[in-house]
């Protein structure tokens, strides 16, 4: 037996006056109604209405029994009207795992504006390259980026794109010339980024949009994206990797787009957080002001 259920329907049986009242008051059979009610006397081994054929009526200890249910169920109805408040209200501390780069360049000005429209909210920022386990270590959204993602155990909020461009300063193409096709840079200095692997191989789709692979060497290996960026500005080799790292120095002329006919699937920005049927009210809107701030198309893919 669900007691608050009984309690619910005994309160209104006491409420209406009789038990066919009370059933169509709460859309239930009269016979539904005066179950409930029985077999919560024989849980509480005590009689708390007398039934005649013409009245109902209730007894002493009905009585008492009446007034501390419906103290009872005002306080559940309090709780649970205090609790959806605070689910819907944007506050309190949010832990955010994000990328260094990424962040770095791209993620503050968002942020600040974020903080300006909720100013109730705290952010604990933490940057690492380091993939998190934000279920075992406590935060509630991390920003990943990935071409595509496969952790089934998450939530995964697409919030923009980053296009895959592989570049390299005018001077080194001056010096070294340019590829045409993706084996080519088999015979380059190509500057790789090492979270990946010491081995590696770069990626591109052909005319019939079949996969290539190149297994690609160089001089300079890095955990960071900005790292290998300023060597391939300072002429050291060429790189690939996505647009939010290399936009800006494209459009200004500092790198080089090559074999863009060949690119290969865009990075996608995701906002990543674990299966919960009721979702905060801050990540939810989080995530929201995120994807409505880049939009589809972001700045940095503007070369």
């Amino acid at each position: 037996m669900d007691r608050l259920t009984a309690m619910e329907i005994f309160v209104k049986v006491i409420k209406e006056g009789s038990f066919s009242a009370a059933a169509r008051s709460m859309n239930m059979s009269k016979s539904a109604v005066s179950k409930y009610v029985s077999e919560l006397e024989d849980r509480l081994g005590a009689r708390l209405l007398n039934r005649t054929t013409r009245r109902l009526s209730v007894t002493d200890v009905g009585r008492v029994y009446f007034e501390r249910c419906q103290q009872i169920l005002s306080d559940v109805s309090e709780t649970e009207t205090a609790i959806s408040a605070e689910t819907r209200r944007v506050s309190g501390q949010m832990r955010v795992a994000a990328p260094v780069t990424f962040s770095v360049k791209h993620l503050g000005a968002p942020l600040s504006e974020f903080l300006s429209l909720y100013p109730d909210v705290d952010i604990d920022l933490n940057l690492n390259d380091r993939r998190a386990d934000i279920v075992e270590e406590g935060f509630d959204v991390a920003v990943r980026i990935a071409r595509q993602m496969t952790d089934s155990s998450l939530i995964a909020a697409k919030l923009t794109t980053s296009r895959t461009v592989t570049c390299a300063s005018p001077a080194y193409l001056d010096r070294h010339g340019t590829p045409q096709t993706p084996l080519e840079l088999m015979d380059h200095n190509c500057l790789r980024y090492s979270n990946i692997g010491p081995v590696q191989e770069w990626y591109y789709q052909d005319e019939n949009n079949e996969l290539l692979s190149v297994r690609v060497s160089g001089t300079i290996a890095a955990n960071n994206g900005e790292v290998l960026r300023e060597a391939a500005l300072d002429g050291q080799g060429i790189i690939t990797g996505p647009s939010f790292i290399t936009g800006d120095a494209i459009k200004s002329g500092r790198l080089v787009p090559i074999l863009q006919p060949y690119a290969y699937t865009d990075f996608s920005i995701f906002a990543v957080y674990p299966h919960n049927r009721h979702l905060s009210a801050k990540v939810r809107c989080f995530v929201d002001f995120l994807k409505s701030y880049w939009g589809p198309d972001p700045y940095w893919n503007d070369f």
